[in-house]
């Protein structure tokens, strides 16, 4: 096993009982209040976002602000604190996480929901007019802090005030975390397929078509792609904290020296390396320069509101980084490495559910196994495939009324038995040197009910509907999202989540700027040979079940008889995850014989691919024999 990742990809989410009950967070709130009163501060309302000053969607401990003020652990949420009130909007992913997880204190914005507005609608038009809200200005999107900031100001001179003190940090106190200081490492050209220095040259071929005088790299998997370096400094994302600066004559990593090895020195020679909060200062002695040249700076949309302040709102320009698109288009190199990693992780996956199923029948694991006990084996089964550097989220392990919790991440302490009476729903994924997974499967170890069963055979009729899509080269997930949907529909029933996202290279398993979504973010994103798009409808019922079931594909070519698109071409999805979807759970009078074609055949290489990695007679192989068989 290859391990190039210290404790961050250890098992610290398995840690707590924190689902267990509510944290208390009445001190925490009246000490956050009292500053926002101080003369110093004297805002009316204060905003505590998820994201750290990268944007990011998954965050390091030390920035985990939100979960410290509210006891909320999703990994998306605002929370919004007044002087009598504290309100959390989350959208259905987690209401049932977060009305878990918070204490009385807190009321649950259900965003989504009709009646419930966002939380910048909520600051807009639920508060009183002239309200000053408070905000770490570097936690904030550029483009968003402008839009409220101007909303706030045209309702009666309400202001946003941006506070470089961060208020939750102070609450907070010799208890919060330390900042991560693990050293970045070289992803080297077996891996990345394309040199730093090339990717370098590709951008700036980009910047000089927009005009611009550089650009500011923000978001923390776009520095690490391009300058082919990764990271451990938040868990399960191999990233580390830098921003980047790309201009015509220089480019300029903002790093600070502890993470920097000689081996990463030597290989980022060429390239002006300074520490890491310089950038603040920097930008602002280059503000003058852009304001005599009347040309701008471009930067992304993870790009913070402290950026756009340092800089000058009048010198930057807030549009998609071209990093976003270029990250998202993979190179031979990666694709193959992303085919060659989903096979060794189904390996991981046949070996998991092999041993699951004969501990739940056998061994009388039967009610003894918990939720974080399988998930430890699943862990233990994919860090022994070559190249596997740990998990590529928090394992989603759960059974029964869990399951219909959408991102549920079991705790020690609070975990389910797993019960052969119940649905089991895993959700898991692994960081390796050559690409990163994302797989679902819900599976039932004793007799499904039919009801069960025609709710898992839609939502794989949406799925099969979805993997078969031919499409013009170009097309938005946002348009192929109701082929996923139609066989819930139908019974009118749904789910409330995306149905696609791609997915890095060794990356972030979560990565833009295409994803199939009912969200009109999606619509003006379409596909192109070479993305990676995950493919996972699903149902819930609360406090019953749960149903996912996830591929990781390649979007690629597909020769059409005629081509409508004058050139342009069409595509498809080409699935790469290697792991059974069971056969039990299916009824088989609401399939076509299509559909039927369409299993049988992706079982048929699931089996050629995954089997001889497979100890021949052993529990992995015979369970994949097994589900791999015709329908």
């Amino acid at each position: 096993m290859t391990t190039l990742f210290a404790p961050p990809y250890s098992k610290k989410h398995y840690a707590t009982d924190e689902m267990a009950s509510p944290v208390n967070t009445t001190d925490r709130l009246k000490h956050l209040r009292e500053l926002m009163a101080s003369s110093k501060y004297n805002v009316a309302a204060y905003v505590v976002p998820s994201e750290d000053a990268h944007q990011s969607e998954y965050v390091a401990a030390c920035d985990e602000r939100r979960a410290f003020i509210s006891g909320f652990d999703g990994s998306a949420g605002c929370a919004v604190i007044t002087m009598d009130k504290a309100s959390m909007f989350t959208d259905g992913r987690y209401f049932l996480q977060a009305s878990k997880q918070m204490d009385a204190n807190w009321t649950l914005m259900k965003c989504g929901t009709p009646g419930v507005p966002t939380w910048q609608e909520y600051l807009t038009n639920h508060l009183p007019a002239g309200t000053r809200v408070g905000i770490d200005p570097t936690l904030l999107a550029a483009a968003e802090g402008g839009r409220l900031s101007a909303a706030l100001k045209s309702r009666g001179g309400g202001d946003l005030v941006a506070i470089e003190d961060n208020l939750v940090d102070i609450v907070w106190g010799s208890q919060r975390p330390a900042r991560p200081e693990d050293k970045a490492f070289i992803q080297p050209m077996e891996y990345a397929g394309e040199s730093h220095t090339s990717k370098i040259a590709r951008v700036r071929e980009q910047i000089e078509k927009e005009g611009a005088e550089g650009l500011i790299v923000a978001a923390l998997d776009e520095v690490a792609w391009l300058f082919n370096l990764r990271g451990s400094d938040i868990d399960f994302n191999p990233v580390f904290f830098a921003y980047a600066v790309i201009a015509k004559d220089k480019a300029t990593l903002y790093i600070d020296d502890v993470k920097l090895t000689d081996a990463v020195r030597q290989h980022l020679s060429g390239i002006v390396v300074r520490p890491y909060g310089e950038i603040f200062g920097e930008l602002s002695l280059l503000s003058a320069s852009l304001v005599q040249s009347k040309r701008q700076v471009l930067a992304g949309q993870t790009a913070s509101w402290a950026l756009v302040q340092a800089l000058g709102a009048e010198n930057i320009n807030i549009a998609q980084s071209p990093i976003t698109r270029l990250k998202a288009l993979k190179n031979a190199v990666e694709l193959q490495g992303m085919r060659q990693c989903h096979i060794r992780d189904g390996v991981a996956m046949a070996n998991y559910f092999g041993w699951l199923e004969d501990q739940l029948l056998n061994q009388d694991g039967n009610l003894r196994l918990s939720e974080v006990d399988a998930a430890d084996k699943l862990e233990e089964f994919r860090r022994a495939q070559e190249h596997c550097v740990g998990l590529s989220f928090a394992t989603i392990s759960s059974v029964g009324a869990n399951g219909a919790i959408i991102h549920y991440s079991p705790k020690r302490g609070s975990d389910a038995l797993l019960d052969v009476t119940q649905m089991y729903l895993c959700d898991s994924g692994g960081q390796y040197l050559d690409g990163t997974t994302d797989v679902t499967r819900t599976y039932h170890f004793g007799q499904p009910t039919d009801w069960q069963r025609e709710c898992f055979t839609r939502v794989l009729k949406g799925h099969i509907a979805l993997d078969r899509a031919v499409f013009p080269s170009g097309t938005s997930g946002y348009g192929l999202d109701p082929l996923a949907r139609l066989p819930l529909w139908e019974l009118g029933l749904d789910f409330r989540h995306g149905t696609g996202h791609g997915v890095g290279s060794f990356l972030n398993v979560h990565e833009g700027p295409q994803g199939v979504s009912m969200r009109k973010t999606t619509v003006d994103t379409g596909f192109s040979a070479g993305m990676t798009i995950t493919n996972e409808p699903g149902y819930y019922e609360d406090g019953e079940f749960g149903i996912r079931i996830e591929n990781t594909c390649l979007v690629v070519k597909v020769d059409t008889k005629f081509d409508y698109t004058g050139g342009a071409g069409y595509l498809t999805f080409d699935p790469v995850t290697m792991v059974p979807i069971q056969k039990k759970l299916i009824k088989p009078e609401l399939f076509t014989e299509v559909e039927r074609k369409w299993l049988d055949e992706y079982h048929q290489t699931v089996w050629d691919n995954v089997s001889p990695r497979l100890e021949k007679g052993g529990l992995g192989y015979e369970w994949l024999k097994r589900e791999t068989s015709a329908l």
